[in-house]
């Protein structure tokens, strides 16, 4: 009986050694893939490692950048101001409604994040558009019922053109300019701005302790990577739009 015992016990320490190894063969083979997407060394590190970290402030000249004050007009005709988000967490973009190339990527994300964030009345988003002789409140209306814009705290916002360079290129350190040789007759850079409910625009830092400031917004979390192997940050985003709003 002794022996018998000994004998199970031996065979059960196989199954489960073998077990084992089978889980640690699949682990290192997904581990490999995402490797090779880019993905591990960016999204994974930063949606861990830096998840728990307070969001930076991002220095200018001595002080912490804030959002300087703007008044514009939203896609219901309504007057729309920076004093209008004092108290919400909210993400800023320029973009332009005939873009023909990276807005409604763009657009999609900040979708995602109005979904993930629809029942909380401190989120908010503040789109710019950098042609406003076309986009008039009426055809911004209409892109936002396109694209499903249903938060009441996301302005889609017109205005004077010189007005809305200048935030773009000294409130934010953001491209955003007239350029015939672009797709669509303009430039600008797909990056998201996260600001809290201060009026101050906050990121998470990379590895080497330096605010990130801007959040790609041109690659959505399904895509991954771009095709220069830059990875998606619309996750970490999620993650620090919660941090603060729990702040």
């Amino acid at each position: 009986m002794a022996s018998g015992a000994k004998s199970k016990k031996k065979y059960t320490y196989v199954w489960v050694s073998a077990i084992i190894l089978v889980f640690g063969i699949f682990a290192v083979y997904e581990m490999t893939k995402r490797m090779k997407g880019g993905s591990v060394v960016e999204n994974d590190r930063m949606s861990t490692g830096s998840a728990h970290q307070q969001l930076a402030y991002i220095p200018s000249e001595g002080k912490m950048r804030k959002v300087p004050a703007f008044s514009f007009i939203n896609q219901d005709s309504v007057q729309v101001t920076d004093k209008d988000y004092l108290g919400k967490v909210y993400v800023v973009e320029f973009f332009f409604t005939t873009c023909p190339t990276i807005c409604p990527i763009m657009t999609e994300n900040l979708v995602s994040l109005q979904n993930s964030f629809l029942d909380d009345p401190d989120f908010g988003v503040a789109s710019f558009t950098i042609n406003p002789r076309y986009d008039t409140p009426t055809v911004l209306r209409q892109y936002a019922e396109k694209y499903g814009i249903i938060d009441p705290d996301w302005n889609l916002l017109t205005g004077d053109r010189d007005a809305i360079y200048t935030l773009a290129r000294e409130g934010f350190y953001i491209l955003a300019q007239e350029d015939a040789e672009s797709p669509g007759g303009f430039e600008h850079s797909g990056m998201f701005a996260l600001i809290d409910r201060e009026g101050y625009i906050r990121s998470r830092m990379d590895r080497f302790g330096n605010p990130l400031i801007y959040y790609r917004g041109n690659i959505t979390e399904k895509q991954g990577v771009n095709d220069h192997g830059e990875p998606q940050q619309i996750t970490i985003l999620k993650e620090d739009i919660q941090k603060l709003l729990a702040e």
